[in-house]
C-alpha cells in the first residue's frame, strides 16, 4: 500500500502545459485528498477508540475513505446523512455501495443538525471526524504532500510555481498554502467564497496562510449538473487520457482557464481522486445531456 509520493505528469490541455499531481494513483482503495487528510489517523494508534463517527452526503468521497480507514484500523464506522434517496437504497452504487461493502453503518437522520447531534452524543470510545475531513489533524498528511511538491520543484529547478485545486471544505488548499513557499489558488465548489473563508477560519486564524480564491463570473451550485462541467470533463479525458472527478475538477479546470492569469505561469494541478463517485455522476449527466 502506497499512501505517499504520487507521480507528477505533464499534460497539454487547450494548448497549455500543466503538471498534474496524481494523488488519484496513491492506492486503489485509499487515494486522493482523503488519503492525505486521514493519514494521521491511519499511522497513529487509537487504542481506546472502538468507532469512527462522521457525517456528510450518502455519496461523499469521505464516506468511502472513512470506511476503508475503519476497516484498516479494525474499527466500526457510523456515518450520518440527512437523506438517502430511495433509488440509491434500492440500487447502491459508487461511494455508498463500496462503504456498505466495507461494513459502514450509514444512518439517515433528517430532523437535526448532524454535527451538533454527534458532538452531544459522542462517547469516549468514539472518534469524531468532521465532514469532509475538516480537522486540524489533516495537516499531518497534507504537509507530506507539500514536501513532495517542494522536492519535485527543487529537482526540476522551478521557482515560481502556482498550485491549483478545487475546494469543498478548503482543508487541503489551506494546509498546502501554510506549508508551501508557492502561491496556492483554489475555487469554491460548495457555498461560494465567503463560505470557504469561514472554513479556513475554522482551522486557521492567521489569514496569511489562506490560499487565493479564484472568483468565477458565474455562480455554480454544488451537485447540480452543468453542461460546461460535463463538456470539459469529457474533453480532459479525451485529450489527456486521465479521468478526473466529475464533481470538483470541472470547476477547477474552468477556473484555471477563466482568465489569462495562468497563461504564462507554471501550474501544478492537484488531482484529488474521488473518481469512484463518477459512476453515479456520469449516469446523471448521460441521462440529461446525451
Amino acid at each position: 500500500m502506497n499512501y505517499k509520493n504520487s507521480p507528477i505528469e505533464k499534460i497539454n490541455f487547450r494548448k497549455k502545459d500543466i503538471f498534474i499531481k496524481r494523488d488519484d494513483l496513491l492506492d486503489a482503495s485509499f487515494s486522493g485528498n482523503k488519503a492525505r487528510k486521514f493519514y494521521y489517523f491511519l499511522v497513529n494508534d487509537f487504542n481506546d477508540v472502538e468507532k469512527i463517527v462522521s457525517y456528510g452526503s450518502a455519496q461523499a468521497n469521505s464516506l468511502y475513505s472513512l470506511s476503508v480507514l475503519a476497516k484498516l484500523k479494525n474499527l466500526k464506522l457510523d456515518f450520518y446523512v440527512n437523506h438517502i434517496s430511495s433509488f440509491l437504497k434500492n440500487n447502491p452504487k459508487g461511494n455508498y455501495k463500496k462503504a456498505l461493502e466495507n461494513g459502514a453503518n450509514i444512518i439517515q437522520k433528517s430532523d437535526c443538525d448532524l454535527q451538533e447531534f454527534i458532538e452531544k452524543n459522542l462517547s469516549k470510545k468514539e472518534l469524531f471526524i468532521e465532514e469532509g475531513g475538516r480537522v486540524k489533524e489533516a495537516e499531518f498528511g497534507i504537509k507530506i504532500l507539500a514536501e513532495e511538491i517542494k522536492k519535485w520543484a527543487q529537482e526540476n529547478k522551478i521557482e515560481n510555481l502556482k498550485i491549483v485545486l478545487p475546494s469543498g471544505t478548503g482543508t487541503t488548499a489551506l494546509f498546502l498554502q501554510k506549508n508551501l513557499p508557492f502561491e496556492v489558488f483554489t475555487v469554491a465548489c460548495v457555498g461560494g467564497s465567503e463560505y470557504l473563508k469561514k472554513q479556513f477560519f475554522h482551522l486557521e486564524k492567521e489569514e496569511k496562510y489562506y490560499p487565493k480564491i479564484i472568483q468565477m463570473p458565474k455562480k455554480y451550485h454544488f451537485g447540480k449538473l452543468y453542461k460546461e462541467f460535463y463538456e470539459i470533463w469529457k474533453e480532459l479525458k479525451a485529450e489527456t487520457k486521465i479521468e478526473f472527478d466529475l464533481l470538483y475538477d470541472p470547476l477547477g479546470f474552468l477556473a484555471l482557464f477563466s482568465s489569462d492569469f495562468f497563461d504564462s505561469k507554471t501550474v501544478l494541478y492537484i488531482h484529488q481522486g474521488g473518481i469512484l463517485g463518477n459512476e453515479t455522476m456520469s449516469e446523471r449527466y448521460k441521462r440529461k445531456y446525451s
